[in-house]
């Protein structure tokens, strides 16, 4: 004897648990596979159809279905599948953030000694230039002043600056030629959080 959908969740309502079975041997292969489309995944998707089965049998007291009970079933999946998938996305970016966070704090320390390094070696660089050609760069580059301003105050030609300057960044291409990899890196790194 066939029993109609309203007889079966009377039946699962009452606590029948051979009706409540017969239901999930029928459906729970089917909705396995609905739910393995959503979720690509074969254990996710039977997890998630035993999951809706729990919930029913564990809320069958107030259990009201009023459309097919195949269309319910597929419905409870279907939203259960979506949050499924947007918990997972949760997880994946927290996952990600957590990731980045212990990159940073574990590149910090040696980020820092390096750039502590290349400063070092820079300062020695520039300690190292001929006096005329150290005093225009350290004007131009830290005390910001154009070229017609260095020129001003030393009494010089725009064009004798223009050419201590070019010197002086040859030298120091020169003498931080081994470094040169490690400052790219770091422009890269801080135009690229």
């Amino acid at each position: 004897m066939q029993l109609t959908d309203q007889e079966l969740v009377h039946a699962i309502r009452l606590g029948n648990e051979q009706v409540f079975e017969a239901v999930f041997r029928q459906h729970y292969a089917p909705l396995c596979q609905y739910a393995r489309t959503f979720l690509h995944d074969y254990d996710d998707a039977e997890e998630t159809v035993q999951a809706v089965f729990l919930t029913i049998w564990e809320k069958r007291d107030g259990l009201e279905i009023n459309v097919s009970l195949k269309s319910y079933l597929y419905r409870a999946v279907h939203n259960r599948c979506l949050n499924r998938i947007r918990h997972l996305a949760v997880q994946a970016e927290h996952r990600e953030r957590a990731a980045y966070e212990m990159y940073q704090v574990a590149e910090a320390p040696a980020q820092s000694l390096i750039a502590d390094e290349l400063s070092d070696r820079l300062q020695q660089a520039i300690q190292r230039l001929p006096e005329q050609c150290r005093l225009i760069f350290i004007m131009s580059r830290y005390e910001e002043l154009k070229y017609q301003e260095i020129a001003d105050r030393l009494g010089l030609s725009i064009k004798t600056v223009e050419n201590q300057i070019g010197k002086a960044l040859r030298i120091l291409r020169t003498e931080l030629a081994d470094y040169l990899p490690i400052l790219l890196f770091f422009l890269l790194l801080e135009n690229n959080p």
